[in-house]
């Protein structure tokens, strides 16, 4: 996605050689109406996908689900925990991610009730890099006897073998920036 890609090297900053810090538009500050463009390019590249449920990682991939959602008719989003809060009650699906930006291991937590068998689950999320989050994601949608429809992320960041871990796993995985690698300062897309 051209836009994107032209977003992040005006708006975005690089830490070191591993971080792209895009917080003036996609993680911190939102700019809604470049959203609405990211949801409308997730429903092209998926337009022959059918999507009962979103399914995305609390906070960073909240408001790109809610986007795409209105594009694929409004299907219900659903977002994985990182703490069980005290009102879920009723059991829940659980798997284990690494951050690797923030260095941490997560528990996602996802209500029973959120997951039924037989339907058609995508995951969306704001980065993708080793795969963690979703293929976190993706063993929380199998132990509720759903189906994974595809995997979308806003970033990829090519060069950390996300992408291709997830693919190996049989999962269709549709990025709208693809980075191969970051020089003096400088982003490079593929």
């Amino acid at each position: 996605m051209e836009a994107l890609k032209k977003k992040i090297l005006e708006e975005g900053s690089v830490i070191g050689t591993e971080i792209v810090k895009v917080d003036t538009f996609l993680n911190h500050q939102i700019d809604v109406k470049f959203l609405e463009k990211i949801g409308e390019e997730f429903r092209k590249r998926f337009a022959d996908t059918e999507v009962d449920k979103i399914l995305t990682v609390e906070a960073g991939g909240i408001a790109i689900a809610c986007t795409t959602a209105e594009c694929f008719g409004y299907p219900p989003v659903v977002f994985a925990k990182k703490a069980a809060p005290s009102t879920m009650n009723e059991g829940f699906y659980e798997a284990e991610a690494r951050s690797f930006t923030k260095g941490t291991i997560s528990r996602f937590k996802v209500d029973r009730k959120f997951i039924k068998p037989g339907e058609r689950v995508m995951i969306l999320d704001d980065f993708l890099a080793s795969g963690e989050a979703s293929v976190a994601l993706s063993e929380i949608i199998e132990q509720g006897g759903a189906e994974v429809a595809g995997i979308g992320a806003v970033i990829e960041k090519g060069y950390q073998g996300g992408s291709e871990r997830l693919r190996k796993k049989g999962y269709r995985v549709e990025s709208l920036a693809v980075i191969r690698k970051i020089e003096n300062g400088k982003v490079i897309f593929d």
